[in-house]
């Protein structure tokens, strides 16, 4: 698996590569002499897309979703494998685990990317460079803000004071500072983001950074760090733009199947075309088994059960059982007449297509990393802990009416169905619209709560039933990778 995988990286790159000049009229990146880099207009916009290629590098955004997804409990891997998602998914991490220092060393690329502009460009009068500008400071908030998820402890465990990752906002590549600690990585993703809000003034198309997106960010990274009036400002200013809509429900099952660009709904996503498909490298690979993908990944027993209370909940569209066929290609049934599901080591499969079918592509996807339904729920999440519990019921009704649903199936202080919390019904209803899209395990651990992982799937030993992850728990994060500590000695280890 892993030979093929890193073969098919290999030409997607060259292809990523060769690609930008066609499709940007701009040279690429790494074509351009280091003196026109930093010296014209057009070396600093190439400079700038090829830090877009960065975050789209399945070194980055493949490995980014492995270690945020998989260690969550919406997912169970049907068997074991010779790829390091292993060690994520199961929360047996590696000090020299390949793909993790595959992600860090993309991430600081990416931000080495970033600070050759803003260093070169200063904010004037010109839209253009200020827009420029503004999307760098974007980027380099982004990736500060990935790197500090996987490596440093949810601020709300300490309030940031625990050690998150490398500061870099200086291009010197000789630089080997120390670890800074979280809260000091928030204070740059946040003074970046409210730059980049200032700066930028071009709607651009939702693959690239814009003023809207910088704020829906914000939003997110307040929400983190339990700064809840302010994720509640951000998000409700990204809502009243009026710049977003959300999908139709009679749209919604198919989501995920367009260009991001042709959905309103989508603030921002990670772009990626027909050359940019990593065919059985890709995200989708291990979530859907058809002519190229592995299919080895499915939806939880405890996720089924959740999005199964309401049959007619459209969400239960991204989740899709395979079933035993006759020769006649009709399903199987059992002595009982029911459908016969097929299995993998004994696992039952449920694919799931959120990064499948894009323009009709069984592999190719466009990770959507920022949508409005995300700024309704954390409105909601927002006004609960600021004391308006029912204001947080009507922004969940907004999803849910749009996932299909009606009358009883919606809350209220009357009708909480069994739920004793608000809170216990927004996380679900995150849980439940942002399955499988990198949010899950952050929203469990920065509420110090647990993560429970009772249910069938190989991240259990041999003879265990039950797999607990405590918000405490070491490996909530990951290891710093022990190459890149070896050549910077300013850096410490991680319990």
């Amino acid at each position: 698996m892993m030979t093929r995988y890193k073969t098919i990286v290999a030409i997607a790159l060259i292809v990523s590569a060769t690609a930008c000049k066609k499709d940007l009229a701009l040279e690429p990146y790494g074509g351009l002499s280091n003196e026109k880099v930093v010296t014209t207009l057009e070396g600093l916009q190439s400079a700038t897309i090829g830090t877009y290629s960065f975050i789209k590098d399945p070194n980055y955004v493949r490995n980014y979703h492995i270690f945020t997804e998989y260690a969550s409990d919406n997912v169970s891997l049907s068997g074991t494998t010779t790829d390091p998602l292993f060690y994520a998914y199961n929360y047996q991490h590696q000090k020299n685990q390949v793909n993790v220092l595959a992600f860090w060393r993309k991430a600081y690329q990416a931000i080495g990317g970033t600070n050759v502009v803003i260093e070169k460009v200063a904010e004037s009068d010109d839209a253009v460079k200020n827009q420029l500008l503004g999307e760098n400071y974007f980027l380099r908030a982004f990736v500060h803000f990935d790197l500090v998820k996987v490596f440093g402890r949810p601020y709300t465990d300490d309030n940031g004071e625990s050690l998150g990752v490398m500061i870099k906002t200086k291009p010197d590549v000789k630089e080997l500072p120390a670890r800074s600690k979280v809260k000091d990585v928030y204070a740059l993703v946040i003074s970046d983001l409210l730059k980049a809000t200032k700066l930028m003034s071009s709607a651009k198309d939702n693959n690239f950074a814009s003023k809207e997106v910088a704020m829906a960010l914000l939003s997110r990274v307040y929400l983190y760090m339990g700064d809840y009036k302010n994720a509640f400002d951000y998000a409700d200013q990204v809502i009243k733009t009026g710049r977003y809509s959300l999908l139709a429900a009679t749209s919604y099952p198919k989501y995920f199947t367009s260009a991001p660009e042709n959905n309103l709904e989508t603030i921002f996503a990670i772009k990626h075309t027909l050359k940019d498909d990593q065919l059985d490298g890709a995200i989708g690979s291990m979530y859907w088994g058809g002519s190229i993908g592995y299919g080895e990944m499915y939806a939880s027993q405890p996720y089924r059960a959740l999005v199964n209370k309401f049959p007619e909940d459209l969400r239960n569209s991204f989740v899709v059982p395979q079933y035993e066929k006759n020769d006649d290609g009709t399903v199987k049934k059992d002595a009982q007449g029911n459908p016969v599901l097929q299995t993998r080591n004994g696992y039952p499969k449920y694919f799931i297509n959120k990064y499948s079918f894009q323009d009709g592509y069984e592999t190719l996807s466009s990770p959507v990393v920022l949508r409005l339904a995300e700024m309704y729920l954390t409105r909601a999440e927002a006004a609960f802990q600021l004391g308006r519990p029912n204001d947080a019921l009507v922004d969940v009704n907004v999803i849910r009416s749009r996932a299909g649903l009606t009358g009883n199936a919606l809350f209220s202080s009357g009708n909480m169905m069994g739920y004793t919390s608000v809170l216990d019904v927004i996380l679900d209803e995150r849980r439940l619209e942002f399955a499988f899209e990198t949010q899950r395990k952050f929203d469990v651990f920065r509420n110090k709560r647990t993560l429970n992982r009772d249910y069938p799937g190989t991240h259990l030993a041999s003879g265990q039933t039950t797999q607990q992850i405590p918000y405490t728990d070491p490996r909530v994060v990951f290891f710093i990778p022990e190459d890149d500590i070896t050549l910077n000695p300013n850096l410490v280890q991680n319990p």
